[in-house]
């Protein structure tokens, strides 16, 4: 899956703080991707390596018919 502003992504690499955090991609510049986390009460966006990276395939759910 390719990585563009406004996709979701995961965080891979288990050597960094934010690992399994999912965000918001804000922008991706030279191999670099910004990404929005947005926490309950706080936000804050990170810079993260390409390969530090996943995308997150978002479905949305809906509810069966009874």
């Amino acid at each position: 899956m390719l990585i563009l502003p406004g996709a979701t992504v995961r965080v891979t690499n288990a050597n960094d703080t934010y690992y399994g955090y999912q965000g918001l991609v804000q922008r991706v510049t030279d191999g670099k991707v910004a990404v929005l986390f947005e926490g309950g009460n706080w936000d804050k966006i990170i810079t993260f390596k390409l390969s530090d990276l996943s995308a997150v395939e978002v479905t949305a759910g809906r509810k069966k018919a009874k």
